[in-house]
């Protein structure tokens, strides 16, 4: 494991028990709803959560019928989303240990913002590879402008490495393993990234 993805794991261990009594924000909500019903639209029931962490939206797929697995970095996320009841296991996203065409969906909330921009197609490839053709794939990220590093400013001990891209890099980004559905941004407020919101598909 480089040393960059270690101080991350280690990042999310400390801070895991935080991130549990955290309240979930409303348009977090909106957005795992308005994926959910699509994904009932088209009536797909295996879902892959990448970078899972607490394991609160694995759980809402999973209550709401979906087949989930959910994998996470942090030894302490995944043991949150056992807790819960979850499948849950310890995995790196950029080597998913699953057969190919394995999951109709995946879903990727904020995570994906951790990978450096040199190594974000081989990422974006894994989990193609894993989709079933046709599948669906959320993508959620902070970005707007184009950034690459740790974030000085970061709460989180180890701080934690970001790469954010202005909107139309991001779709450029994305679209080159996959077939963009939707794409919207919501404002987070003076001086904040905002929110990327990218639907695609296989």
């Amino acid at each position: 494991m480089t040393a960059e993805k270690n101080m991350l794991k280690q990042a999310y261990n400390n801070f895991a028990e935080q991130r549990e009594r955290t309240e979930l924000e409303p348009w977090k909500r909106e957005e795992r709803e308005s994926f959910l019903n699509r994904v009932k639209s088209e009536r797909r029931e295996s879902l892959l959560e990448i970078g899972a962490g607490t394991g609160r939206d694995s759980l809402y797929f999973s209550r709401q019928g979906l087949d989930v697995t959910a994998v996470d970095l942090s030894e302490e996320m995944v043991r949150l989303c056992t807790e819960k009841g979850l499948r849950a296991r310890l995995m790196d996203f950029s080597e998913l240990d699953f057969p190919e065409g394995t999951f109709d969906t995946v879903y990727a909330l904020n995570c994906l913002l951790h990978v450096p921009k040199a190594k974000l197609d081989g990422v974006l490839q894994e989990i193609k590879r894993v989709l079933k053709p046709g599948g669906l794939f959320f993508c959620g990220l902070y970005g707007g402008e184009d950034s690459e590093g740790i974030w000085d400013k970061d709460a989180y001990e180890p701080k934690r490495f970001f790469a954010m891209y202005e909107d139309d890099r991001v779709v450029a980004a994305y679209t080159r393993q996959f077939e963009l559905l939707d794409f919207h941004t919501v404002d987070m407020g003076q001086g904040r990234p905002h929110f990327q919101s990218l639907l695609l598909r296989k």
